[in-house]
């Protein structure tokens, strides 16, 4: 990706200027990485919340309550 960048940006190849793209692409494949990872994480949260609330008697109502 850093060899698309500097062939779209027409940039020399300066070593400081492939060291700091080759670091902010570091740094980006860490932040979507971690992104995934706490998508997963809330993915699993809402599974186990919706399947305590589907097993759970809170969305019932009691016997009093029901219709005649």
């Amino acid at each position: 990706m850093a060899k698309a960048l500097l062939g779209y940006m027409s940039v020399s190849t300066d070593p400081r200027v492939v060291a700091q793209l080759t670091a902010e692409n570091r740094q980006l494949r860490q932040r979507v990485a971690d992104l995934e990872a706490h998508v997963l994480r809330l993915q699993a949260e809402n599974d186990t919340l919706a399947a305590a609330a589907h097993a759970s008697s809170l969305l019932t109502l009691d016997e009093s309550m029901q219709p005649v």
